[in-house]
């Protein structure tokens, strides 16, 4: 039996952010990396633990000046080609402990796609521009490894 899927309450955490980018690869492959694929543009080699289905959890790290980040979440809607959305969940530098929420949908146009990523939930404005600042990093290097 399907369980419900359970929506963060991020009432009382207000703090958002929208980043967008022109990728160059298909939406499938896109899709793909954000999925299943973390270790090959963004984790630690042999740290993601990831089953690309709503409601299962995931878990990866980052290494960065030789320390490492571990990254929590679990999948809220999958949509091919479409839609990914999940909650994440960081340490003190990243999202200070708060499950958050990163919407990623993918927008057709004429030159490709349009990646727009909304991260919300965050609890203190320190935390979004964090992830304000890291994002645009972290999606054009989503974009060089999965460029054709």
């Amino acid at each position: 039996m399907d369980q419900p899927v359970r929506i963060p309450d991020l009432s009382d955490r207000p703090h958002q952010l929208t980043v967008e980018r022109v990728m160059a690869a298909p939406p499938g492959l896109l899709y793909a990396a954000l999925t299943q694929g973390f270790d090959i543009w963004f984790a630690a080699p042999g740290s993601v633990l990831m089953k690309p289905a709503v409601n299962e959890p995931f878990f990866f790290e980052t290494e960065h000046e030789g320390k490492r980040n571990p990254h929590y979440g679990r999948f809220l809607r999958l949509q091919p080609e479409r839609l990914v959305e999940f909650s994440w969940v960081t340490g003190a530098a990243g999202t200070e402990g708060a499950e958050t929420v990163v919407t990623i949908e993918f927008v057709h146009q004429p030159r490709g796609i349009r990646l727009r990523l909304r991260h919300s939930g965050f609890a203190t404005e320190a935390a979004r521009d964090r992830h304000r600042a890291a994002w645009p990093r972290v999606l054009e290097q989503l974009d060089r490894r999965t460029a054709p």
